[in-house]
């Protein structure tokens, strides 16, 4: 034996054997608690100092990315050790001391195993060839064998990679950011089946397969081929097919390090009297995170609870944090298992917490799928559709953000509220205390007011302001990130309860509001999201940064939205120009201006509904929707109606929707103006036009009000003299008359007033913003529209009116300019290999003589759509 260390005297001995995330926040909650009277000793097998492993991604396709977690001064205490390279290869239990591969020995009075886990290896021939996915060194070999690879077979490397987890599709994608043609292989049917459910998996197969990752699903691997110098060639699988590859990652799961404990008794097969090893590894812990043997702790992936063992840093950061506290003289115990996972792969967004699989006993699942598309979104609650027990969302996973810290809590508002891929438009609501915003470091709502309001635990207790100074302090979004929007939004309300000015800031990636970044493309007349980012902003975007440059630059332009890029920029209904369902199938709404339409009009409409066999709805914007059209159908509906005159009613954009009308003057005895007249002038002026959020319009032709036209964004209403303009109404869960901003105008006052506030909302909204709650927060409210609009107090009329103007004299209907370019079609397609297949999964059943989708009940022996006979076929 090399040596044996030694510490102060009077100091209770702490070895940690282990240097990964779960150590590390060991080291760092005893840190924070004091360390007075206490020595910890931190050993770590490799040369690293701790790091994040869950970003582990970005050390794959950057090599000097510094993953280092915390701050390294914490090392610089005289009662805090690390020492790296220093792996403990054994545990004597009764002299308490571990011994190490180099030969030292530890003595300790508490031994905390942390050693985690190791990348399972695959079970058949040619694995040994395969690189697998763990750790900083495992990414760095990667990185470097395809720079290798790359330059010596002069072309584009092809890498394998065996497991679609989260792990697998991270590393696959790293390798195809590097220059790799990636395939990632998966048992299961569908990709990430430990956290996802079949519709979803489904989903996220076409999100990856769009990014040009190959998927193959529900096939399995045999053996790893090489040539005769050991180079990897390909894989052949069990069905006999052979996959090219120069390169395989295997990531099929992991395996507890709990070798230790087993050879403390020496004994390989774990039939061990001192520590009890779970069926698939692990030392058993009890809810202290205590192993049985007084002293020996056991934390993160080499612990076994209740049966398993789990690789994700929340649950570890709680058990270090439990046994900080144990040993500080508390009474924390391990609640189980946090299962929360969200996928860190560009473009793709994947999220799943709770009860994602609704085993809980009469659990329901509330459900929106765009299968084509690439979303899929599940709320599980209990069986009153009240209490929130888990989710999974794809291609869309906002509502994550504000749903995880409600999990096990009655729910707000109504379920579907929250799937806001189908439109819902879920109540602002505020956390109770103890709800937890951040899983990872596991930091409850009510710490962070604390913080804030500077009663928490930051140096000094002075308040907080900015939002990097508050993960700091309260280590929230300090992991993972995907509560770094939630933990914002807490910011900002708290400090907006103070009275304190709130940064306008896009979004992570843009410092400027929505309105500055409006004016300065407006001003450099920038036309491209690529030029917007290099200006104004830093990394890739996002899913809030990106539609809404997209709808500034088409509120600007009128230029075709899916043109020169911006396609992937849209929010997914833009994409398709059209609205999704639950059911993966989409609806096509004709603009009907001011609900007028003619009988030979309303025979088109009913022919191309009886052709496709669509179910027709009159919607509450007095126009007509047909559902039940597939992706690859939209093109040719849209060819018939724009062919019969008709085009988009834009249903699925943030723009104009409708403008409701009365009969008015014309035919009604009441009426006193041709409500008709003004409101079809209305919507074909304002056709197209984008916007922070959807506007709707309402014209009444007299004060009886059949329009509802105080309950739109701009309402009308006819008097004897002219017309009473109203601005600011909406429906939705939040509810607002309009008010009135002017009144007896003539219609040419009218209009000019109609385009300056409509074209000032545009520019100083912000994102997602309605009408209503915009007027509640710009300062002076109604009185400043008032100054502004109608007697310009900031001389800036004749800049909205021509704004105005230049969207009218250049709007093009986006079906029919979709149909002009066969390129522009190819986005249509339910499959994109394989462009003439149908999606077969899309069932419905007859009702009241229409259709339906089927339910998860009726598929399988379910009528399918084309079997329903149509009237006069029967």
């Amino acid at each position: 034996m090399t040596g044996h260390t030694s510490t102060p005297e009077n100091q209770r001995r702490i070895v940690v054997a282990g240097g990964g995330p779960a150590a590390h926040r060991f080291a760092d909650a005893m840190h924070t608690r004091g360390l007075e009277g206490w020595h910890v000793t931190v050993l770590t097998e490799e040369e690293h100092v701790p790091y994040d492993r869950v970003t582990l991604s970005k050390a794959l396709t950057d090599v000097d990315y510094d993953l280092t977690l915390g701050d390294m001064s914490m090392w610089d205490h005289d009662s805090l050790h690390l020492r790296t390279g220093e792996r403990v290869v054994k545990i004597n239990p009764e002299a308490k001391s571990v011994e190490t591969a180099a030969g030292n020995s530890y003595d300790y009075d508490h031994l905390v195993v942390a050693t985690g886990s190791d990348a399972a290896e695959l079970p058949f021939p040619g694995g040994e060839l395969a690189h697998v996915y763990r750790t900083l060194d495992d990414v760095w070999a990667i990185n470097k064998a395809i720079a290798e690879l790359t330059e010596k077979l002069g072309r584009t490397v092809k890498t394998v990679t065996i497991g679609g987890g989260l792990l697998g599709l991270e590393a696959a994608a790293g390798t195809m950011e590097l220059g790799a043609q990636a395939t990632v292989i998966n048992g299961s049917r569908w990709l990430m089946n430990a956290q996802l459910d079949e519709g979803a998996g489904q989903a996220l197969g076409r999100l990856v397969a769009a990014k040009g990752l190959e998927v193959l699903t529900g096939t399995y691997p045999a053996e790893v081929l090489s040539d005769d110098d050991g180079q990897v060639t390909g894989v052949l699988m069990k069905d006999g097919r052979i996959i090219p590859a120069d390169m395989v990652v295997a990531s099929i799961g992991i395996r507890p390090r709990d070798e230790l404990f087993r050879a403390a008794e020496g004994d390989a097969d774990g039939g061990n009297q001192l520590f009890e090893l779970g069926k698939k590894g692990g030392v058993v812990i009890n809810d202290h995170c205590a192993t049985p043997v007084p002293g020996i702790w056991a934390i993160g992936e080499v612990a076994n609870f209740e049966g398993m063992c789990l690789g994700l840093v929340a649950p570890a950061n709680t058990m270090a944090e439990i046994v900080a506290d144990r040993l500080h003289g508390g009474q924390a115990t391990f609640p189980g298992f946090d299962t929360a996972t969200k996928l860190k792969l560009s473009g793709v967004d994947v999220a799943s917490f709770g009860d994602a699989f609704a085993t809980t006993e009469h659990s329901l699942e509330i459900v929106y799928a765009d299968p084509a598309r690439g979303v899929y979104q599940k709320i599980v609650t209990t069986d009153d559709a009240k209490t929130l027990l888990g989710g999974i969302f794809v291609g869309d996973a906002t509502p994550y953000m504000s749903l995880r810290p409600l999990l096990g809590r009655e729910l707000p508002a109504e379920p579907g509220a929250y799937l806001t891929a189908a439109g819902g438009d879920a109540p602002e609501t505020e956390l109770p205390d103890d709800a937890i915003l951040c899983s990872c470091n596991n930091v409850p709502a009510g710490n962070i007011r604390d913080a804030i309001n500077g009663c928490g635990s930051c140096e000094g207790n002075a308040p907080v302001r900015e939002l990097g100074e508050l993960k700091t302090c309260s280590r929230a979004g300090t992991q993972c990130g995907s509560c770094v929007p939630m933990l914002k939004k807490l910011l900002e309300g708290e400090l907006k309860k103070s009275g304190i000015e709130v940064s306008k800031a896009l979004c992570e990636h843009f410092s400027l509001s929505r309105q500055e970044l409006f004016d300065a493309i407006r001003v450099l007349e920038l036309d491209s999201f690529e030029d917007i980012l290099a200006k104004y902003g830093t990394g890739a975007g996002c899913d809030i940064c990106k539609p809404t440059i997209a709808s500034i630059l088409a509120s600007q332009n009128s230029e075709y939205v899916l043109g020169a890029g911006r396609g992937t920029l849209q929010d997914t209904n833009d994409r398709a120009l059209a609205n999704m369902q639950k059911d993966g199938t989409y609806s096509v709404v004709p603009r009907i201006a001011g609900g007028e339409i003619t009988p030979k009009g309303l025979g088109v409409i009913a022919a191309v509904a009886e052709k496709y066999g669509l179910y027709t709805k009159i919607t509450g914007g007095q126009r007509i929707d047909m559902f039940g059209a597939r992706l690859e159908q939209l093109p040719e509906i849209w060819k018939e109606l724009v062919d019969a005159g008709f085009e988009s009613g834009q249903a699925y954009g943030k723009s104009l929707r409708t403008v409701k009308s009365c009969v008015g003057s014309t035919w009604c005895r009441f009426g006193v103006q041709d409500s008709v007249a003004m409101a079809i002038n209305l919507e074909l002026r304002y056709r197209g036009l984008r916007s922070p959020h959807k506007l709707k319009m309402g014209v009444s032709g007299c004060a009886r009000e059949c329009a509802e036209a105080r309950g739109k964004d701009v309402g009308v209403i006819a008097t004897d003299k002219g017309w009473n303009l109203y601005v600011g109404g909406n429906g939705g869960f939040l509810p607002a008359h309009a008010q009135l901003l002017a009144q007896d105008l003539d219609d040419d006052t009218l209009i000019k007033y109609i385009d300056r506030y409509l074209m000032y909302y545009i520019r100083t909204a912000d994102r997602l913003q309605r009408t209503a709650r915009w007027q509640e927060e710009l300062e002076g409210g109604l009185k400043h529209i008032e100054d502004v609009i109608v007697h310009d107090s900031l001389g800036i009329a004749t800049d909205l009116e021509a704004a105005m103007a230049r969207h009218i004299d250049t709007y093009q209907d986006e079906w029919a300019e979709t149909l002009k370019d066969p390129e522009r079609l190819r986005r249509f397609r339910s499959f994109v290999n394989a462009p003439d297949q149908k999606d077969e999964a899309i069932t419905f059943v007859p009702e009241r003589g229409q259709i339906r989708p089927a339910t998860n009940e009726e598929k399988g022996g379910v009528l399918i759509a084309s079997t329903i006979p149509v009237r006069g076929q029967e």
